[in-house]
């Protein structure tokens, strides 16, 4: 069985119409914003898999990542023993990351504009895939050239705890709870908020079994 396995043919959830909840100044989580384009979200995620397969990488502190990762677009967002890095080449493979595909690329400047940022143009996308126990320390998305594109986070699968904190690591963090087909966008006065995901709990989801899958947009260069 594949990592990623999809019941394309399970029924789908049932649509709810977008909620926004603000959780910053210039943040927000859109409620179940993602599901009207979820049968081509993971058509689309099953042909980038194929090409560049998730693999769980190692940070520079030598610690190997509970998440495992891939990544689609011009750039793709890595790490190893030799620091974080934006890539053109998947250096598990040597080909170029998997293109955009044009669901991924709408999804992201939809929800971007639902939130305020009308201009967002997205050439990374992070995809990463949690099983049961996998979370994501609290961090700063410091890796790009500008931090003037916000973060575009789509949440598929099992539920998840989002940490969303302030600007130092020590600051208190919300803890927001994400559901299949939640998007976060962060950005403008938030954008270097620290954020993490708290160890996914046991569960199966009708669509993606047991895992949550994210993609996070971003604008790299």
């Amino acid at each position: 069985m594949s990592p990623i396995t999809l019941d394309l043919f399970a029924d789908t959830e049932p649509e709810q119409p977008p909620k926004r909840l603000q959780i910053g100044e210039q943040s927000c989580v859109l409620r179940g914003f993602a599901l009207p384009w979820l049968d081509p979200l993971l058509i689309a995620l099953e042909a980038i898999l194929a090409a560049a397969p998730f693999r769980q990488m190692v940070t520079p502190g030598g610690f190997t990542m509970s998440v495992a990762l891939s990544s689609c677009g011009t750039w793709g967002w890595t790490t190893d023993r030799s620091g974080y890095q934006y890539t053109r080449d998947d250096p598990q493979t040597g080909n170029p990351w998997p293109e955009m595909p044009e669901v991924f690329f709408e999804l992201a400047q939809a929800a971007a504009r639902e939130a305020g940022f009308a201009a967002f143009v997205p050439d990374s996308c992070l995809i990463n895939r949690y099983v049961p126990g996998a979370k994501m320390s609290l961090h700063q998305d410091k890796d790009e050239n500008s931090y003037a594109a916000p973060i575009v986070s789509v949440s598929l699968g099992l539920p998840a705890t989002f940490l969303f904190g302030g600007f130092e690591r020590g600051d208190k963090s919300q803890r927001v709870p994400l559901f299949h087909g939640d998007i976060v966008v962060w950005g403008g006065v938030d954008r270097l908020r620290y954020h993490g995901v708290l160890p996914i709990k046991d569960g199966h989801h009708p669509r993606l079994g047991e895992q949550r899958i994210n993609f996070t947009f971003r604008t790299a260069r």
